[in-house]
Order: structure tokens, then sequence, then C-alpha cells
């Protein structure tokens, strides 16, 4: 970037020292044809007062003279003025491509009112801030994840030292090995999470769709994930008939059981989380979610599904702020559309998509 900005400001000056020539040039053609026509005058006699001639041909040439001066400077100064918002542009971009997210572009009072230089400005420093948001995202999630992979690892190796030093009840040992295999899984979640992110987020088109009763793999799901509700006591509550769609059928699986489990996951023991399902228009049909609990705050309602994002920035409840990217892409990939409303203690999530998806060429 910096050799072609070198690149075109060589040539800018190239072009600024041309055209001050050419004026130059002209002036000095302008001069030569002064002196040639008052020499001409004077060795024919057409003009008898010679001195006076010489005098305004002495004056002509110093108006040349300081004309080409005052005019070679303005070429050079406005020639050049041109480059300033521009370099100003190139010198912000190179401060994002080194990582300084903070960087912002002020063209100044005069040229931020022209259309053009405000709508530069405004792109630059939305982009700016998106990236700053981003990063910021970004070394959360590497502080949050690196928390919650560290914590099983170090009571699985406490559990297991234990387990190893013998001397234990079997009551004893049947709960320490239940530990050890409760923290095994919640690591392997979080790994298959990151990789499930990583592999839909590099997925462009949606392959190998076929027709699945969206009914019945809705309740599949809810029977995927029996050991989180029995635990607390939640009442599932099933409101929907049966209902077909076309669609990925594993990646749509991970749908209902990333937001299913976040609904059991933030009900208070003894709730009920329920499941709708209706048909909207002809064309496309909707799933609802819903459970009860601390609301969603609003602010955090509109970033909630940003990779990384985790509206309980505390360790009380799992999650690395995954899940919810992944529901997204897949819904998006369905040319449908997910959304939250969280008010006075009820949170819905509601999935719309097409009931046909459109055919497609797979991916190679």
């Amino acid at each position: 970037m910096n050799r072609g900005f070198k690149r075109f400001k060589k040539q800018r000056y190239s072009l600024t020292l041309s055209l001050a020539g050419i004026v130059v040039a002209l002036l000095v053609m302008a001069s030569s044809l002064a002196i040639l026509t008052a020499i001409i005058l004077i060795e024919t006699g057409a003009f008898l007062d010679t001195e006076l001639l010489l005098d305004a041909l002495i004056l002509f040439l110093i108006f040349v003279g300081v004309l080409a001066i005052v005019v070679f400077i303005l070429v050079m100064l406005f020639g050049n003025f041109p480059l300033k918002p521009v370099n100003q542009l190139i010198n912000e971009i190179n401060s994002l491509a080194s990582g300084d997210f903070k960087a912002r572009l002020h063209f100044g009072k005069v040229l931020s009112k022209h259309k053009t230089f405000k709508e530069i400005e405004e792109s630059f420093n939305e982009l700016a801030e998106e990236l700053e948001n981003t990063e910021m995202l970004r070394a959360d999630f590497i502080n949050n994840f690196s928390h919650e992979f560290k914590t099983p690892i170090v009571s699985i190796s406490g559990l297991a030292k234990l387990v190893n030093k013998g001397n234990l009840t079997n009551e004893q040992k049947k709960a320490y090995l239940e530990a050890i295999e409760t923290e095994s899984l919640r690591l392997a979640n979080m790994a298959t999470n990151v990789l499930n992110l990583t592999k839909v987020e590099n997925q462009t088109i949606l392959a190998d769709t076929k027709k699945i009763n969206l009914s019945e793999q809705i309740r599949t799901c809810v029977l995927l994930l029996e050991n989180q509700w029995t635990k607390k006591n939640i009442d599932l509550s099933l409101d929907f008939d049966e209902f077909e769609i076309e669609a990925g059928e594993e990646l749509l699986k991970q749908v209902w059981i990333n937001l299913l489990d976040n609904a059991i996951k933030f009900s208070p023991d003894g709730e009920t989380v329920s499941v709708e399902i209706s048909k909207d228009g002809q064309r496309h049909i909707s799933v609802r979610i819903k459970n009860v609990g601390k609301s969603i705050p609003q602010e955090s309602q509109e970033k909630i599904f940003n990779k990384f994002y985790q509206a309980d920035e505390s360790h009380a409840t799992k999650g690395n702020g995954v899940g919810l990217a992944i529901v997204k892409k897949i819904v998006e990939l369905h040319d449908g559309h997910v959304g939250v409303r969280s008010k006075d203690g009820e949170t819905v999530f509601t999935v719309k998509l097409p009931i046909t998806q459109p055919k497609l060429v797979n991916n190679k």
C-alpha cells in the first residue's frame, strides 16, 4: 500500500511540475514574442519613441517574471493540496492494518461538508469501530474460553490424583469418577462448539438438503437433552402439530439443541420451557422457544448472536459465546431469520425458515 501511494504521489508531483513548466514556458514565449515585436518596431522605425518602448518592454518583462514565479508557486501549492486527504486516508488505513483499531478519520470542517468526503469519513470510522469491537470480543473470548477450558482440566487432574492415591470408599470413588466424566463432557462440548462454528462460517451454500419432519426433529432434540431438564425438574411444553420442511438435517439439529439448551440453562428449577411451531404464510414456518427467568438486557439483545459475546459475563453459567453464533449462521444458510425478545422475565427465541430451499449446486 505504501509503495502504491508513493508511486501515486510521485506521478502527481511529476504532473504538477509539468503543468508549472508549461505555464512558465508560455510566459517565456509571450515575453520572447514581445521582445521580437519591439525589435521589429525599432528597426523599421514604426515606433519613434524608442526609450518609451524599451521602458514598457522592461516593465512587461518584470511583470512576466513576477507572474511566472507566482504561478509556479500557486501550481505547486494547489497541485499538492488534493493529496492531503488521500495521504490522511492512507495513513489511517495503515494504522488499522498495524492493529491500531482506535484509528479514526477526520478530514476537517471544510472537507467534511462535501458529500463524498463525508461518506468516506463515516464509512471508515464505522469500519474502524466494528474492527475495534470485534477485537474486544476476540480478547474477551480468549480470556473466557481459556478460563472455561482450564477449569475442567484442573478438576479432572485433581480428581484423577485422588482416585489414583486410593484409600477411597466406593461411594467416593463413584462420585469422583462421575465428576471426571462430567468435566470431560464439558471439555468435549466446548471443543465441538468451536469446531462447529468454524465449519459453518466457512460454508457459503446449503448442500445436501432433504425433506424432514421438523416436529419429530425437535422432539428428538428434547429427548437428547433429557438429562439437563430432568435435573432441574423443568417441564417441557411441546404445543405443535406435524410440520415438514426441506433443510439440512444435521445443521438444523444444532439450532434446536443450542436454543433448547439455553432455555433450560437459564430457566429456574421447576419452571416450564415451551416450544411452538406455526405456519407463517404459505412459504415459511416459525418456531418459538420460550422460557422464564432473568431477562436479557436490551443492549445485549442486539449483540447476543455475535460470536464470542456473552450477555452473562460471569462464569456462573456454562458457555463461551459460540452457540448462538452457530444458530444465526445456520439459519442464514437456510435463508431464514432468528430473533430474540426478552422482557419482564420472559425470553422468546423465534426462528423463521422457508419451507422449501432453493436448488443449489454443492460446494467442491
